[in-house]
């Protein structure tokens, strides 16, 4: 039985799609006033990739102009989410897990932690750990709470979307993963367990 869970927060937690406008409408509007090189179309898709993927990762493939990008940053990091934000559906599931929960989340620290604050569920956690994707990644950081914490890699199962991160560290570090994938986006990736939803995460932790 896993007690030990490792969960990550964005289109796991809860999805950004409903939370759209609470999220992303003021940076939308303020990367709108910036010049940033890139054509209206490709402003479009990246405004959709943005909703799944760092934000770092989404200007480097869309080619945002360096020089604006330390504005940017700068906007990112004292960003906070003010308007609460609905769990997913599904959320009810992870909360009932019995044993003890992390969130590990990439991003920016401020805008992570108002994001737990403003879905209303920091107390369903023993921790929250925001990763700073320019200098770490989640990998080290799992590495971290189990040496901080003396976990047993066995107790552990990491549930996330995002087969090119927790899922793929989880593996190469031994432990146990549930890809959570409702898209059918990585059909083909690798995880210990997997569901399009959470209604067989209990069964996968040995809790069901």
């Amino acid at each position: 039985m896993k007690r030990i869970f490792f969960i990550d927060l964005d289109n796991t937690i809860y999805f950004t799609k409903p939370n759209e406008e609470q999220l992303m409408g003021e940076l939308y509007r303020f990367l709108e006033s910036l010049d940033l090189g890139i054509s209206k179309e490709d402003f479009q898709l990246a405004k959709q990739d943005m909703l799944k993927t760092p934000f770092l990762k989404v200007a480097k493939k869309y080619g945002f102009k360096e020089e604006v990008m330390p504005e940017v940053i700068s906007y990112l990091h004292n960003r906070e989410v003010t308007k609460p934000l609905k769990p997913s559906e599904d959320y009810h599931y992870i909360k009932s897990l019995t044993g003890r929960k992390f969130i590990v989340t990439a991003g920016f620290p401020k805008q992570q932690q108002s994001k737990v604050k403003m879905l209303g569920i920091a107390d369903d956690f023993e921790e929250v750990h925001v990763v700073d994707v320019s200098t770490t990644n989640k990998k080290k950081t799992f590495e971290m709470l189990i040496d901080q914490h003396h976990l047993n890699k066995a107790d552990i199962l990491i549930i996330g979307d995002d087969a090119e991160s927790e899922i793929k560290f989880g593996l190469e570090l031994g432990i146990s993963t549930f890809l959570l994938d409702p898209d059918n986006l990585h059909p083909n990736a690798e995880s210990t367990f997997r569901g399009n939803d959470l209604s067989n995460l209990h069964a996968a932790a040995g809790q069901a």
